[in-house]
């Protein structure tokens, strides 16, 4: 078992319940998503992506409905 499957179930519930102007800071739909990053996996509630502006590497929250990724947070690893 994920050693971390029980905490992202905890924050996965929490971001589905979020509203729209209670998330903070840069949001992306889908297609936008697409534009700026790229999606290397998905562990919900979180999405490891590539930046493409510059290749940084890192993770966004996302909320599956309506679907919407924020909360960028690049990694401190190269």
């Amino acid at each position: 078992m994920d050693p971390t499957e029980n905490d992202r179930r905890v924050l996965q519930a929490h971001d589905n319940a979020l509203r729209d102007d209670e998330i903070e800071g840069p949001r992306w739909n889908t297609e936008e998503l697409q534009i700026d990053f790229e999606v290397i996996g998905f562990a919900a509630p979180f999405c490891v992506v590539r930046r493409k502006a510059d290749g940084v590497k890192g993770s966004l929250r996302f909320r599956h409905h309506p679907r919407v990724y924020f909360d960028f947070q690049p990694t401190k690893i190269p």
